[in-house]
C-alpha cells in the first residue's frame, strides 16, 4: 500500500506571510492540529502546529487548545503574563514554522511512512509530486489503512486512487538514448568529398572564416547540450533525494564513515553531496550564508539534519553546508558536513 492510497488530498496550506491569528482560525475551522507552509510554487518550507502557536508544554496544550485558539483568532486581549508563554498573535508563519520538513512521494510504502513518523517523532508527512504538495499522510490515515487491510479502506473525503506515472529515471534514460542516437547519426553523416583533380575551387578568406564560424557553432551547440544534460542530471538527482529516505542502516553507515575520517586525522566529513535545487531557495541561504539556512533543506538532506540535531548535536558535533561549485555562475552542488574539529 502506497502513500497515494491513504493520503488526504484536500490539504489546507498557508503562505509564509500568513498571520498566526489566521492560522489559528484555520486550525479551528478544519479541525486539524497542523498546517504546511508553502512557497509560491507550492513546495513545503515548514509546518505550523498547535505547539508552534501555543508552546510545547503538552498538558497546557491539551487543556487550552480550543478556547485559546478561539481567543487568538478573534484578536481578544490576553494578559501579559499569559502572553509570555505563548507565540505572539502578530507573528507570521515564517516566524514560527518548524523546518526542515520530512516529506514523501506518492509511491512511498506506508510501512516506510510509519518508520519515518516514528524515527523523526512527527505526526504527519506531506506527500509531494514534482516538489509540490498533493496530499498529506497522518497517523490517523495510517490507522485507517491498517484497519482496512483485510478489506477496502474506509472512504475519506477527498481521497481517490491516483494514476501511476512513468518513472523520472526512465524518462531521463530515454532522453539520453535519443540524444546519443541523434549525435551519432550527425557525426556519421558523409563528409564532403575533395574536388576532382583539375577542378579546384576558388580559394578565399571568407571560406575559411565560414569554416571557423561553423566549428564555433558546433562547439557552442555541444557545450549547450552538455550544460543541459548536466542540469537534467542535477534535476534527476534532486528528485531522487526528495523521494529517498534515510534508513537506520544509512545513518549508522554515515556515522561510521565519519569515525573513519576522524581516525585518518580529518576534522570534518561530508555526509551528503546534493544539487542546490534540492534546497527550497536554490542554495541562496547556504551561499550567503544565512543563519536559518537549515530551513531550506528538503528530502534526504532534511532528514540527515534532523537526525544530527537529535542524536549528534547534544554530543558536541556541528553541522554546516556550503556550495561546492558554481556552474554558469549559479550554485551547483552543495555539501552537508559533520564537524568535530576545534
Amino acid at each position: 500500500m502506497k502513500a497515494h492510497d491513504v493520503m488526504t488530498r484536500e490539504v489546507a496550506t498557508v503562505g509564509p506571510e500568513t498571520p498566526a491569528s489566521e492560522i489559528a482560525k484555520l486550525l479551528l475551522q478544519k479541525e486539524i492540529s497542523a498546517v504546511p507552509v508553502v512557497d509560491r510554487s507550492g513546495a513545503p518550507i515548514g509546518m505550523v502546529s498547535e505547539g508552534d502557536l501555543i508552546g510545547r508544554d503538552e498538558a497546557a496544550r491539551v487543556a487550552r487548545r480550543d478556547w485559546w485558539l478561539a481567543l487568538l483568532a478573534e484578536g481578544t486581549e490576553l494578559s501579559d503574563e499569559f502572553l509570555k508563554s505563548l507565540s505572539s498573535p502578530k507573528e507570521l508563519a515564517r516566524d514560527i514554522l518548524s523546518a526542515p520538513v520530512v516529506t514523501v512521494d506518492e509511491e512511498t510504502d506506508v510501512r516506510e511512512i510509519a518508520r519515518l513518523l516514528s524515527a523523526h517523532r512527527i505526526k504527519r508527512v506531506p506527500v509531494l509530486r514534482d516538489g509540490r504538495i498533493v496530499g498529506i499522510v497522518s497517523r490517523a490515515d495510517l490507522l485507517r489503512a491498517l484497519a482496512g487491510e483485510d478489506g477496502e479502506i474506509p472512504p475519506t473525503e477527498g481521497r481517490a486512487p491516483a494514476p501511476r506515472r512513468r518513472s523520472g529515471v526512465t524518462q531521463w534514460m530515454e532522453h539520453v538514448e535519443e540524444r546519443f542516437l541523434h549525435e551519432r547519426s550527425a557525426r556519421g553523416s558523409p563528409s564532403p568529398q575533395p574536388a576532382a583533380k583539375g577542378a579546384e575551387e576558388p580559394l578565399s578568406a571568407g571560406d575559411f572564416r565560414a569554416l571557423v564560424a561553423d566549428f564555433e557553432r558546433r562547439e557552442a551547440e555541444h557545450e549547450d547540450e552538455t550544460r543541459r544534460a548536466a542540469a537534467e542530471k542535477r534535476r534527476q538527482r534532486a528528485k531522487e533525494l526528495i523521494d529517498r529516505h534515510l534508513s537506520e542502516e544509512d545513518w549508522r553507515a554515515l556515522v561510521q564513515e565519519a569515525r573513519q575520517a576522524a581516525e585518518s586525522g580529518e576534522r570534518e566529513h561530508m555526509l551528503l553531496r546534493f544539487p542546490s535545487r534540492l534546497l527550497s531557495d536554490g542554495g541562496r541561504a547556504v551561499n550567503a550564508p544565512l543563519p536559518d539556512w537549515q530551513k531550506t533543506l528538503r528530502g534526504e538532506a532534511a532528514e540527515i539534519y534532523l537526525r544530527w540535531e537529535r542524536d549528534l548535536k547534544p554530543a558536541g558535533f556541528g553541522l554546516s553546508a556550503r556550495v561546492l561549485d558554481f556552474p554558469g555562475g549559479m550554485p551547483g552542488d552543495v555539501g552537508l558536513f559533520l564537524l568535530w574539529g576545534e
